[in-house]
């Protein structure tokens, strides 16, 4: 990981959304605007729960925030449903490149899954097509507003069907359109890596990366399946890799240590590979307090093992994983951090380095956007 230049962090007391940042784990269909859904499913005939924008912002959070992944994944099936054209594919993506830049984003990987697009008759080449060019068009409008962004693509195959190598080939099809990455995303208990064991091994035949859903709905299994079945660069949440470690106290002073957090800390086999070759954790906070991913270690935020992993020296990363319907920005995410855990601007700083050097980006360009983030951050000082 690298480290960063910052000498001494000067106190939180400004603006956090206009620090640079780095978005890793964002779903394009969880993303969307509660006024473009309104409008483009008046226009496909899709009824919805509200035609008010902000009530149906509201429903989107509060079926989230129901604590079972289950339920959390059917709100989806609005926001999939106004997806299907290319001129929806478009102003979705055009959007989500602007939200992410209002944010302070500078580098963002968007992820979807390109098998759910094809109600209305697209191929896949088509609705990848469509959204590359509604990706152009948000990073042209940024642009015409004095700001900078870059974006990617993350292809992605739903884990429950079995599309896997036909997503892989279209994939490295769009390596040189905008596509810089793969994923499996979807139920992720009972729907191991595994299953598409063929496609991970043609994408690495052909060079090309992967991110895998792991360590969310489904623990350590589901963990080393990606990353030996997915060849996994990075994990998407990896979250449940907490599973595998244990801390002990001394029996007489107990209760005093576990007040300050502190005692006998022990890898297991899993997490000291995780931890000792800096896969990155794409974690995602408010989500993962919502589908009920950290369930298994406490009920608020406070109990996120995602600190424990940072002071740890894993390589965490700060995401929102579906904007919409955990109704939070990066920004927000980092505020939350500060809040709960009593971040500074140097752990900002760490959190974002990380993330940008876990970039499916060349290392040239990733080099140049590791520099701007810490040319950033030292004229804070």
């Amino acid at each position: 990981m690298t480290e960063p230049i910052l000498d001494a962090a000067p106190a939180i007391d400004f603006d956090l959304k206009s620090l640079p940042k780095v978005s890793l784990h964002d779903h394009l269909d969880g993303g969307l605007r509660p006024a473009t859904i309104i409008e483009l499913a008046e226009a496909v005939g899709h009824t919805l729960p509200s035609t008010d924008p902000v009530a149906l912002g509201e429903w989107f959070r509060e079926s989230a925030d129901s604590g079972s992944l289950v339920r959390y994944l059917e709100t989806f099936d609005h926001t999939i449903a106004v997806m299907q054209t290319k001129e929806g594919l478009f102003r979705v993506a055009k959007e989500f490149v602007e939200d992410l830049a209002d944010d302070g984003v500078v580098y963002g990987e968007v992820r979807w899954a390109p098998e759910q697009h094809l109600q209305k008759g697209l191929t896949l080449d088509e609705v990848v097509e469509a959204i590359q060019e509604g990706l152009d068009a948000g990073v042209d409008a940024v642009a015409e507003t004095g700001r900078e962004i870059q974006v990617g693509q993350l292809i992605t195959a739903m884990r429950h069907a079995d599309r896997g190598q036909e997503i892989a080939e279209l994939a490295v099809r769009h390596r040189n359109n905008g596509a810089v990455g793969f994923d499996i995303a979807g139920a992720e208990d009972g729907f191991l890596p595994s299953r598409f064991r063929d496609a991970f091994t043609y994408l690495a035949q052909h060079n090309f990366p992967a991110t895998v859903h792991a360590g969310e709905a489904a623990g350590l299994e589901s963990i080393q399946s990606a990353l030996v079945d997915g060849r996994a660069l990075r994990l998407g949440h990896g979250v449940r890799i907490a599973e595998d470690i244990t801390v002990d106290f001394d029996d007489e002073d107990s209760a005093e240590e576990a007040d300050e957090n502190i005692g006998m800390v022990t890898l297991g086999e899993l997490a000291s590979w995780v931890r000792d070759r800096g896969i990155a954790l794409e974690i995602c906070p408010s989500s993962n307090l919502q589908t009920g991913a950290i369930a298994g270690f406490g009920e608020g935020i406070e109990s996120h093992p995602l600190d424990m992993l940072y002071q740890l020296g894993f390589n965490v990363t700060i995401n929102t994983d579906n904007r919409l319907m955990s109704g939070v920005t990066l920004t927000d995410e980092f505020e939350l951090l500060v809040e709960t855990f009593d971040y500074d601007l140097d752990d900002i700083l760490e959190l974002t380095l990380n993330a940008a050097e876990a970039a499916f980006l060349p290392l040239e360009e990733k080099e140049a956007l590791v520099e701007y983030i810490n040319d950033t951050y030292a004229n804070l000082a």
